[in-house]
């Protein structure tokens, strides 16, 4: 009997409660059932909102940022650094140098001639320019001994070209930009992206096992740590490596 009385009286208090503490007189009729906390609707937005907040950030990874001076004697993270950046460096030249669309005296320069004095840029040994919209002109006057040099790093670049020599002249004919030839240098854009990301992974399998053999001295969790940094600097070089080639592939699909 008293147990029942208390279910009916339950509305009346709830009211009550609600009018008290200033909220919305309205009540949702579930927290009336029994059993069913008496709380104002506001209250239970509230609540839903922080719970469903926390859900969302559970299980998400801080970010490990962890002071070079710190584990200096563990591995030196700006030495990893170095290299992650050597690798994404030889990316960006692997995409001027063989990624070049052929329809610009720029797309030759950094075409490597070898010669008895080492290996140099074309654009330093001649002078680039375009004598008509099909025909690049090479102008050797200045270094005619690398002339054939020349002509040979052109034929054998990976823009399969066809130069003709004349003197100290290169001509190099451009060739139609077809949309099979732009979708191939795509391909190998991707292609020098996984390699890009390949050595990536190198530098930090290495330097994980490098972390790993020092174990003396160091806890565990300052390890751990230290993994942890070095797997986020890969996955930031990672990224980078997307982000370029998402910008090279629009750039040679127009």
């Amino acid at each position: 009997m008293a147990a029942n009385g208390l279910i009916r009286l339950r509305p009346l208090l709830c009211g009550t409660l609600v009018r008290a503490l200033g909220c919305p007189t309205r009540v949702d009729p579930t927290s009336l059932l029994p059993g069913a906390p008496c709380l104002p609707a506001a209250a239970r937005a509230r609540l839903y909102a922080t719970n469903k907040a926390k859900a969302k950030t559970k299980g998400r990874s801080s970010k490990v940022n962890i002071s070079a001076a710190l584990v200096e004697d563990i591995i030196s993270l700006e030495e990893v650094k170095e290299d992650m950046t050597g690798v994404l460096s030889t990316l960006k030249d692997d995409f001027t140098r063989n990624l070049g669309i052929r329809t610009s005296p720029g797309a030759l320069d950094h075409i490597l001639v070898s010669t008895q004095d080492g290996k140099f840029p074309l654009n330093q040994l001649g002078q680039i320019s375009m004598k008509s919209p099909q025909m690049i002109l090479v102008n050797m006057s200045s270094f005619p001994e690398a002339t054939a040099a020349a002509a040979r790093a052109l034929k054998e670049s990976s823009m399969k070209l066809n130069p003709e020599v004349d003197g100290s002249f290169i001509k190099v004919l451009v060739p139609k930009v077809t949309r099979e030839h732009r979708e191939n240098l795509v391909k190998t854009a991707k292609q020098l992206s996984n390699k890009a990301k390949d050595s990536l992974r190198r530098v930090r399998s290495s330097t994980v096992a490098q972390v790993k053999k020092s174990k003396e001295g160091h806890s565990e969790d300052v390890l751990r740590l230290v993994e942890k940094q070095i797997q986020q600097m890969a996955d930031s070089f990672s990224a980078d490596v997307d982000n370029h080639l998402a910008v090279k592939t629009k750039e040679l699909l127009g």
